[in-house]
């Protein structure tokens, strides 16, 4: 791996720990000499992430929608690319990156994780998908996976397509040793 997409909340969240995981979440890729690709924002989790990987010698590659640019953009960028729209940002996210972690965040990175994992089930990619559930965050999103296997509208082993850890150097271990779950989504009994 060589750069791993962060996605999380354009917001610093009402709790201050979230804002110092994600600083130690740009520290530890910067430690690894793994680059960060994200949404390009200088504010909330993403500025914070951004802000340590840069500080540790790291690179810091945004993308950003054309929207939102000249409000918020991170100044201090290695690369940034504005692009037309969200759809144009997470392609070219996922194109530029060779592993996914999600921090805590609103629809916007629910709905980047979400997307991973769909690729991730039909097929489309290998590359390891991880968030970091600081604080029980993301115990609801888990507990929803769980059911939605339990129901029959997923398969059991899609629940493997996602690696969850609750520290940075921990979920990137796994990460770096990822092998991809064998799964075929059209198999009897698969959601």
């Amino acid at each position: 791996m060589k750069r791993i997409c962060v996605y999380c909340g354009s917001s610093p969240g009402k709790d201050p720990a979230y804002v110092a995981m994600a600083r130690r979440l740009g520290t530890s890729l910067a430690e690894r000499g793994l680059g960060l690709v994200y949404g390009g924002a200088s504010v909330g989790l993403m500025g914070a992430v951004a802000d340590a990987a840069l500080a540790g010698g790291s690179t810091a590659v945004g993308i950003i929608p054309e929207a939102f640019a000249n409000r918020v953009a991170h100044p201090g960028l290695t690369e940034k690319h504005v692009v037309g729209s969200m759809a144009e940002r997470k392609k070219l996210m996922f194109d530029l990156s060779d592993g996914y972690i999600a921090l805590p965040g609103g629809f916007g990175t629910l709905d980047e994780l979400s997307e991973l994992l769909t690729w991730s089930q039909l097929g489309f990619h290998t590359k390891p998908c991880g968030l970091i559930n600081q604080n029980g965050y993301y115990d609801s999103l888990l507990t929803f996976f769980d059911h939605a296997a339990a129901g029959g509208f997923m398969h059991a082993n899609h629940l493997d397509l996602l690696l969850v850890s609750t520290e940075p150097d921990d979920l990137l271990d796994r990460m770096g040793a990822y092998e991809p779950p064998k799964i075929d989504k059209w198999a009897k009994g698969a959601g």
